[in-house]
Order: C-alpha cells, then structure tokens, then sequence
C-alpha cells in the first residue's frame, strides 16, 4: 500500500509539474485575464483563407470601405493628400525643433505581403508630422466615432509614440504648418518611454463658462500592455465613442479599457459644486496637536541622562594567538619602483601597503582594544510622557464655498468637429509602421474593413510562427527557471514507466511469510509420537468424567 501511495504521488506531482509548463506558455500568447473580448464579426469572405496555407499563397486586395466613411487611407497607391509639416516646434533647441523626420511608404520588414505597404516612420530622434485632411468633417451629433488603425513597431521601441491627433476644425487650420499646439480634438495610440508603456485617449473639453479647452485624459488600462511594443508584430487600434457619453479602446479587437466620459477621465469633466475658501484662513490658537507632552510629568530623580550608550566590555578577553607586535599592513615585498619614477617630482617612493599574511592565521594584529557593548544604564535624555490634548480641535481645513466656476456638463461628447488626421511624433526608434486608417460610424465596416488588412497580416503572421520547441526554448530564454520544468517534465514519464514497471524487490518480511506456509514432509516416528499424545489425552479425559460422576 505504501508503495502504491508514493507511485501516486509521483504521477500527481507529474500532472502539476506539465501543466505548469502548458500554463507558462499560454500566458505568453494571452492577455489579463480580466479583459473583455468583443463579439466581433467574421472575417469577410477575403480573409477566409486556410491557415494551413503558405502565406506566399494569401492574396492581398487592397481593403475598400463597405459603408458611409470620414476617412480611410491604405498608403497601398500614391501618397496622395498627406502634408508635410514645414514650421517648427516650440520651446525647443533650434537645431531639433524643425519637423524634418523623413516618412516612407514601403513593405513591412517581416510578414509582407506583396502589394501591401505603410507609412513608416524613418528618422531617429528628430520630429515628424504628416497629416491629411479627412473626406469629410465628422460631426458630434448622434453617430457613434470609430477609429481605428495598424502599428507594427518594427524594431521595438525605446522611446516614442506612435499615436494620431483627430485636428479641430477651424477656418485657419493650415496643414503645412500643423506642430504640436495645433488644436486637436481627440489623441489617441499608443506611446511608450522606458518601462512605461501607454495607450493614450485624450479629449480637449470646452469650458462652456470660459470657452478655454482642457484636456481630459482616460484612465491606464489594467492590462499589461508590454508585448505590443515588443514582439515586432501587427498591431491593430481601436478607438469607439458612443453617443451616450461612453468609450472603448480595443487592441487586436479586444477590449483592454472602457468607461465613461463623465467618470472616468483626469481630471473630471465637470468641476465640483463646491470649492475650498481661499481667503478663509486658519486662526492662530487652532490647536491641531492631538498627543502633547505630560506638563505634570517630572524627571525621576535617579534618571542619568549623562550615562552613555555603549561602554567597554571588562569582560572580555584578548584571544590567544594575538599578534600585538605586527602591523595590520605591511609593503608589498614584491612590488618594485617604476623606472621613470622621479624622486624629485614624485618625492620618495614608497611601497605600497598589503594586509600582512601573518594575520591572516591569527585571531588579529596590533593593539588589542576591548570591545563595546550596550550600557545597561543607559537611558538617554529624558522626555515626557505624551498624552491626549484637552485642546484638539482636529486637522484644520478652509469652509467650503459654491464653486463660481461650476458648470455641467451632461454630455461632453459633443466635442469639437473634427476636419483632418495628424501624426506629430518623436522617436529615437526608426521603422514605425502605419497602415490602414479608417474613421467611420459603423461597427461592421470597421470590422470589414480590419478583416480585408490586419485579418491577414494576422494570418500571415500566424504561418510563419515558429514551432512548439522554438516556442519552448525562446520562453526559457525569458524565464530561465522554465529549464527545471522542462528536464523535470522529460525526466518524470521515464522515472514513472521504471517505478511502476520495474519488478519490485522481496523483502525479509515477505520471504518470512512465504517459508512460514510452506508444507514440510513428516517422519514415521513424528507419526506415532502425535498417535500416542492423543491416545494419553483421551485416557486423561474419560478418568475426570468418572471422578465427576461418583461425587455426584
């Protein structure tokens, strides 16, 4: 039973021991958790492509619109509409400030298609800005706003973004001279400078009592946004704003952040009712000291305050062995002046000091001096006791006022029109990659229109993964403990098939149970020497019965 108890938990710590390594490699592919996948649409008819095929087998179309858009842009033809900025960006040093980041329309690096290109991103820590102008204006009235485009950030990121500016309409809005305080509505995308890695979805909110705009940021996202920026894939971005004053953000249309305008954005839409006094001030004799000293507490009269922390150890004694007469450091006996050694300029030289090998086997060198300890007298100054304030009155805070800036605002997406798209960036990581922009209203021409260009990309991206041991060995080089699991996952099946199917060993017990039943042969004299012992029991019997019955 023992036995089979161990095999048993052999085989269980087997099980935990592979599911272990299954459930590492699944969360490298995998999001938080807690993230909400959206009921997206099927891939259109053009995406459905086997994905046992050859990505050198997919064909790329040039995705079209199915419905009513504001803008959509492939860069698959000639790069037309798309501004470059000619103005500089302000307070900043003259010979970085002017927008001279050079853009390219070319292939991704990896996983191309043929026929497929981006706007890519080329100079390194030097300002970009390109923009173009939308289709048509899109209106904050009663349609949802639908944003969505492609990253692939070829190379990793360092440091920059690689997000859009949704530009405000206004009759002075001059793309040649689009920098980073041209207005803009919405700014969304991802951005990224050392470990902090971002998605931004910023609004600029129109005070409705000043007219002055400010900026209204979403909270961060729970989820662990890291591998986007780093694993040199396809990544598509997605922005929703509904009439009903709530949003989304999406990546790889998963959902990694949603709320609302009105409650979930820093600073808050709408102010509070109710400000803070700043002409109330806090009078002189507010007492906010909740503990005081004890005023009625006097010093014991044998309180030494002069009595110091530590003191000589009288106990202590010089170890045998001590070396009083030799020096700690002793010159380096094999060192040797340099030859343009100079006495005049460098004065005398001097060998230089090493610890002296005689002390190494010693319990020490020099002068032996007593250790210190803790003085058991020791009190330190006296202080007294704290106890409550009779005069607490609690933290001060100024009287609250009505708020005379104080406005509602119930529905802060009617924003601000917007009229153009624009990429004001800076990098010190070249090849960004952009494709496929599309503004529009309807959730399925999105989808559609994702399908027909990230749906392949995907897919492509997809046939050429490499294996499962690729797999395995690239997740080890991440967590190098995975190598334990992996020799003890290889190792366990064959432990296993030996303890199991290996012939177990006899033991003294069980050899002394087997001899214990075996039959041995029986002389003739062992015979009659049985016959004879129960002949005389028999006699013995009926003698005790006669004597039973003649008392009776």
């Amino acid at each position: 039973i023992t036995r089979m108890r161990f095999q048993w938990d052999w085989l269980c710590l087997s099980i935990l021991i592979i599911s272990s390594v299954t459930a590492e490699i699944e969360n490298e592919e995998t999001l938080d958790a807690d993230v909400e996948v959206e009921d997206f649409d099927k891939p259109s008819q053009e995406a459905d492509v086997d994905r046992n095929e050859s990505f050198l087998e997919v064909v790329y179309q040039t995705p079209k619109p199915t419905g009513e858009v504001y803008f959509t842009e492939t860069f698959d033809g000639v790069l037309a509409g798309w501004v470059l900025s000619k103005t500089k960006k302000e307070d900043t040093d003259d010979n970085i400030a002017k927008y001279d980041g050079e853009w390219e329309v070319e292939e991704l690096k990896e996983n191309k298609m043929p026929g497929d290109r981006g706007l890519v991103l080329k100079s390194v820590a030097k300002h970009h800005a390109i923009s173009a102008m939308l289709t048509k204006a899109f209106i904050f009235d009663n349609r949802p706003l639908i944003v969505q485009y492609e990253v692939n950030f070829q190379e990793g990121i360092d440091c920059g973004g690689a997000y859009i500016k949704l530009l405000s309409s206004s009759d002075d809005l001059n793309l040649e001279y689009f920098f980073d305080k041209t207005p803009y509505t919405i700014m969304f995308g991802p951005d990224k400078c050392g470990e902090d890695y971002k998605l931004h979805f910023i609004f600029r909110h129109k005070n409705p009592k000043t007219g002055e705009y400010e900026e209204k940021h979403a909270k961060r996202p729970d989820v662990d946004l890291k591998k986007f920026y780093l694993d040199k894939k396809t990544h598509l971005y997605t922005l929703v704003l509904n009439p009903d004053d709530t949003f989304e953000m999406l990546i790889d249309q998963v959902v990694v952040s949603k709320g609302s305008l009105l409650e979930d954005m820093v600073p808050p839409v709408n102010p509070p009712k109710e400000i803070e006094d700043p002409s109330d001030k806090k009078p002189e004799d507010w007492d906010e000291r909740p503990k005081i000293p004890d005023p009625n507490a006097v010093k014991p009269d044998d309180w030494d305050e002069n009595e110091p922390s530590k003191i000589e150890d009288t106990e202590a004694v010089k170890p045998e062995g001590w070396l009083d007469d030799e020096p700690q450091y002793v010159p380096d006996p094999n060192a040797k002046k340099p030859k343009d050694w100079d006495e005049e300029m460098d004065g005398e030289w001097e060998a230089p000091q090493i610890p002296n090998p005689k002390c190494a086997a010693a319990p020490g060198c020099g002068d032996w001096v007593r250790p210190m300890k803790n003085n058991p007298n020791y009190k330190g100054k006296w202080k007294a006791p704290m106890i409550d304030n009779p005069n607490y009155q609690g933290i001060w805070s100024p009287r609250k006022i009505a708020n005379p800036y104080y406005f509602e605002d119930l529905h802060p997406f009617k924003m601000t029109t917007v009229s153009a798209i624009g990429l004001e960036l800076w990098s010190i990581t070249s090849d960004i990659y952009f494709d496929n922009f599309i503004i529009c209203s309807e959730k399925e021409v999105a989808d559609r229109w994702a399908a027909d260009g990230w749906g392949l990309k995907k897919l492509v991206a997809s046939a050429n993964e490499p294996g499962m041991f690729s797999q395995l060995v690239t997740a080890a080089e991440e967590h190098p403990w995975l190598w334990v699991l992996y020799i003890l996952t290889l190792a366990l099946p064959v432990g296993l098939g030996l303890l199991f199917c290996w012939p177990a060993k006899k033991t003294d017990e069980d050899i002394d149970f087997k001899k214990s039943h075996i039959s041995k042969p029986i002389t003739k004299e062992e015979l009659i020497q049985e016959r004879d012992e129960l002949e005389d029991d028999e006699i013995d019997l009926e003698e005790k019965e006669n004597e039973d019955t003649a008392e009776d």
